[in-house]
């Protein structure tokens, strides 16, 4: 059972930020360069000035990682300090005697002030495909509908590496990408604009701790290796997509840009929103087997806003649905050797329900583009159309503590 908390900052109702949270990211203002910092409310706890006053001694005492324009450094000093810096945070926020109360105004910075940058330093990107609703709808969609699964599909977690300098953080915007495709009705591909760009519902985990060359890393060690979880758009262009990917998969469809949220919440604070993953039939092999809770119950939803008009919500889904779990994707992306960074982001795949309204990407929710998804302001959408914004939102919540991801939210711009 979580232990009651409280705080003497105030929390607004509804808050992703509450004290049960505490999510890492790096921040800006007029007066600072980008610095880590921990999200309260609607503040920003400065780490390096804590740091600096010696609110932190004996956790963290040399405030120079705190300093940085990402969190690598910090991220790297291991699961036991951020424990350890997560509760005297807790500490140091709940009572109001504290030292950090006392300098508050100085160690406290308004979000609203403040510009969120990339947290990581993302040396590699591996985007997985780990929603058996999702793989099923897509199989039905563009092969046999009464064999949607390709046969390796239940027997390992399907994943591609992706492209990590396209990687970035919430408020940047998107430009249509430009490719190749071949209209249904053209002999020969021509060179365009993607007219069926798309979003995807998605998570993804932090790699916390590195490993060499020829390590594996067994599910049962593998959240030891995880650092949290971030709020995932991998933005795909359809029609590239669709003729490039046979036979060697996903490439300009897939790495034009991928926006992500700005705050890192660990895996710590989700500890109280544990869940059963699905079960999985046919039985896996033994370096997939795990023991334990490996899901959590995350509640996500997806906006789409058009230009100078309200947003309307068009996906509810939820990270619990996920047939592959993150430990049994590092256990699966190490077994042969493979080495992994602190740093390296790895997304789970489009996550989507059973039920229609928790499809996670618009080619789902129109199926293909044979159906219309109605917006508030009297438009119709079947796949994203320039400057419209695209909104993910996502939090836990078990009675009364709430953990939320904030949001990540990018505008698409016409091709260059």
């Amino acid at each position: 059972m979580t232990e009651h908390l409280s705080t003497w900052v105030e929390i607004p109702k509804d808050s992703d930020f509450t004290i049960y949270n505490l999510p890492y990211g790096i921040f800006s203002t007029a007066n600072h360069s980008p610095r880590a910092g921990v999200a309260i409310g609607e503040y920003i706890v400065d780490l390096f000035f804590v740091c600096e006053k010696g609110l932190l001694e004996g956790v963290i005492n040399d405030s120079t990682v705190f300093n940085k324009a990402f969190l690598n450094d910090f991220i790297s000093l291991g699961k036991d300090t951020w424990s350890k810096l997560r509760n005297k945070l807790i500490e140091l926020l709940s009572d109001s005697n504290s030292k950090l109360f006392q300098l508050k105004s100085e160690a406290l910075v308004a979000q609203k002030d403040a510009t969120m940058h990339l947290p990581v330093q993302i040396g590699d990107y591996t985007d997985f495909y780990s929603s058996i609703e999702h793989a099923t709808n897509v199989g039905k969609m563009f092969r046999d509908p009464e064999n949607a699964l390709l046969p390796n599909w239940k027997h390992i977690p399907v994943g591609y590496h992706g492209r990590s300098s396209s990687i970035v953080v919430s408020g940047t915007d998107i430009h249509r990408p430009k490719g190749q495709t071949k209209p249904n009705d053209s002999e020969v591909p021509i060179f365009s604009a993607s007219r069926l760009l798309d979003f995807e519902l998605e998570m993804a985990f932090v790699v916390g701790k590195s490993t060499k060359l020829g390590e594996a890393v067994s599910t049962k060690d593998a959240e030891g290796h995880i650092f949290g979880m971030v709020l995932f758009n991998d933005w795909s262009a359809r029609d590239i997509q669709k003729w490039e990917y046979v036979p060697l998969g996903p490439f300009l469809g897939k790495n034009f840009g991928s926006s992500m949220s700005p705050w890192i919440v660990t895996l710590e604070a989700l500890e109280p929103f544990r869940v059963d993953s699905p079960k999985q039939d046919p039985k896996v092999l033994p370096y997939l087997e795990y023991e334990g809770k490996k899901g959590f119950d995350i509640s996500l939803e997806v906006y789409i806003k058009p230009e100078n008009s309200e947003e309307t919500k068009v996906c509810t889904s939820n990270f619990k649905y996920m047939y592959w779990n993150m430990a049994q994707q590092l256990a699966h992306h190490t077994v042969n050797g493979c080495n992994v960074n602190v740093g390296d982001v790895m997304a789970s795949g489009t996550i989507s329900g059973k039920e229609k309204h928790e499809f996670g990407s618009m080619l789902e929710l129109s199926w293909g583009g044979k159906n219309t998804i109605p917006l508030k302001d009297g438009s119709e959408r079947k796949f994203l159309q320039d400057n419209d914004t695209v909104i993910m939102k996502g939090h836990a919540q078990k009675e009364e503590i709430r953990v939320g991801f904030g949001e990540v939210r990018s505008k698409i711009l016409p091709a260059k």
